[in-house]
């Protein structure tokens, strides 16, 4: 493509059809979740496997097809590749809904997986190449909206939908819009020049992914982004996956109050800690990079009692409301940490330089976030004789503590990083 300049209008364009697919995707991931309850009822399946759905099942594919799904990226469309990974999610959604078994579930999850693994990785590369780097920490920030708005939507669609016709049409019924979107997509967006934010020329260069793991290993601050927001996906999906199940359990509220209490929590408080995240990043990183690593590190660390209150209070309300504050704080890693990454890559490497840190991210995170929570609600019951209420409690409870590993890591991140952006250069 030529080299011209973008307006400003359309690049916000671009940076809105963006947020739109990311909460399309949040959306088909989150569903499930909220479903939760009436599926493992009506499937009679056990903690582990709903577990299972949520995470193993779904994470594997999608950290590991991340991958060369990227690599592609790095070298074709990435509008392309969007439209079509959008098309198969939304696509594999919809088709959630005819599954007779735990079997035919987990094909399908596999399936949305699959196709959401080339969403955020070519997504990052698109917007490092239409934003400058001073602004790019807001613009992903921006972008990372999609999080909690697509936790939003889903919470609330898929609570009141089931209400009233049923899990089944819940899946169908956020699946199909997908389809019609990915078309919208491809018919709207340019594929930039690479480089065009930097005017620098684009770098054709096939780079094997070795050596973009060998570049991005070789940052400490690399290192310790990545662990540290794979052990915050690690907490964040378990409870993400395990909250609508906890309210319905614990607080005896149906599935669409709990949609819409925990769509409206997220939406606003998740959605206010992710636009701040690159703002705040931006505005306290131009005076000293470090900063850029210490608030979401230091907003781990406050997680921890917080997010620990609000499984031991008794009151429904005072559950919710305490809830407020863990999920406003646990988003403000997204701007800065997809930011730093992508700033710390070279041009030919930023998709794949994305897909490894969304790889390790989902590895630690949504495989064993989920999952964890349910294996251990089980062997709670099994080993300590305790209900099902009790059992998740403890087994959320635990896992929250998790986030202290958060904090050291992003900590340690803060302390290299702008050497290694220096030498990045």
């Amino acid at each position: 493509m030529e080299n011209r300049k973008y307006s400003n209008t359309y690049i916000q364009y671009v940076l809105g059809m963006l947020v739109i697919v990311y909460v399309f995707n949040f959306i088909d991931r989150q569903i499930l979740a909220i479903l939760a309850p009436s599926i493992k009822e009506d499937l009679g399946l056990s903690d582990t496997q709903i577990g299972a759905l949520s995470g193993v099942a779904f994470g594997i594919f999608y950290a590991t097809l991340g991958i060369p799904i990227a690599r592609l990226a790095d070298r074709y469309s990435r509008v392309n590749i969007i439209s079509i990974c959008l098309g198969i999610w939304s696509l594999m959604t919809a088709l959630s809904g005819f599954a007779q078994n735990f079997v035919q579930l987990l094909i399908a999850r596999i399936g949305v997986g699959i196709g959401e693994a080339g969403g955020s990785p070519p997504s990052h590369s698109l917007l490092a190449d239409y934003f400058a780097p001073e602004k790019r920490a807001t613009a992903l920030g921006i972008y990372a909206l999609g999080i909690p708005i697509g936790i939003l939507f889903g919470n609330l669609a898929g609570g009141w939908i089931n209400e009233f016709f049923g899990w089944r049409n819940a899946f169908f019924l956020v699946g199909v819009p997908g389809v019609i979107l990915a078309i919208v997509l491809k018919m709207t967006v340019k594929e930039p020049p690479r480089g065009y934010s930097e005017g620098k020329p684009p770098e054709v260069n096939h780079v094997p992914f070795m050596d973009v793991m060998k570049t991005m290993w070789g940052f400490k601050s690399f290192r310790f982004i990545a662990l540290g927001a794979g052990t915050q996906a690690f907490v964040g999906y378990g409870s993400i996956a395990w909250m609508p199940s906890f309210l319905v359990r614990t607080h005896d509220m149906s599935t669409g109050e709990v949609g819409t209490a925990l769509g409206l929590i997220i939406g606003i408080f998740g959605g206010a800690g992710t636009l701040l995240s690159g703002m705040i990043g931006d505005k306290l990183g131009a005076r000293d990079m470090k900063w850029y690593m210490l608030v979401p590190g230091y907003a781990f660390l406050i997680a921890v009692p917080t997010g620990a209150a609000v499984y031991l209070v008794d009151g429904l309300w005072a559950a919710l409301i305490i809830y407020m504050l863990p999920v406003f704080l646990v988003n403000l890693y997204t701007g800065p940490t997809f930011a730093m990454t992508q700033s710390l890559a070279p041009l030919a490497m930023r998709a794949a330089a994305s897909a490894l840190l969304l790889f390790i991210i989902n590895i630690i995170g949504l495989v064993f976030g989920p999952t964890m929570v349910g294996i251990i609600s089980d062997l709670l019951q099994s080993s300590w004789q305790m209900n099902d209420i009790e059992s998740l409690r403890w087994a959320l409870l635990l896992c929250n503590f998790v986030y202290l590993l958060s904090f050291y890591y992003y900590f340690r991140a803060s302390r290299t990083l702008e050497s290694d952006l220096n030498a990045s250069k």
